[in-house]
């Protein structure tokens, strides 16, 4: 079994900085891609970053620019560092890491991120 946390969520003023942080335990052979999600109040989830391996990390045009998506593979997490945020980037952000050999997905239980204007 995977257990995968996110941590970091808060209140942050707009124009300010968050990282979200992603740990996943348990029993993983190798992750493939890490990605974060978000879905804000009364709207679908949508990615939001992700990445995989050594490849260019993928970003969501709403957060292009202003995000920056990381992982350290010896410690099985992935960060999101997000600056200039704005009241449009609240959420509940999740994170989905794949394992390589199953590639199965598993899910955080979630974090929230409030952007005050």
């Amino acid at each position: 079994q995977v257990q995968v946390v996110e941590s970091g969520g808060g209140l942050v003023q707009a124009g300010g900085s968050l990282t979200l942080s992603c740990e996943a335990t348990g029993n993983i052979f190798r992750l493939n891609a890490m990605g974060w999600y978000r879905q804000a109040p009364g709207k679908q989830r949508e990615l939001v970053a992700s990445i995989t391996g050594a490849t260019t990390p993928y970003y969501s045009s709403s957060v292009k620019g202003r995000v920056i998506i990381s992982r350290d593979n010896a410690k099985n997490t992935v960060y999101l560092q997000m600056n200039s945020m704005k009241p449009e980037d609240t959420g509940v952000y999740y994170c989905k890491v794949q394992d390589l050999r199953s590639e199965y997905d598993y899910w955080g239980q979630g974090t929230q991120v409030t952007v005050s204007s």
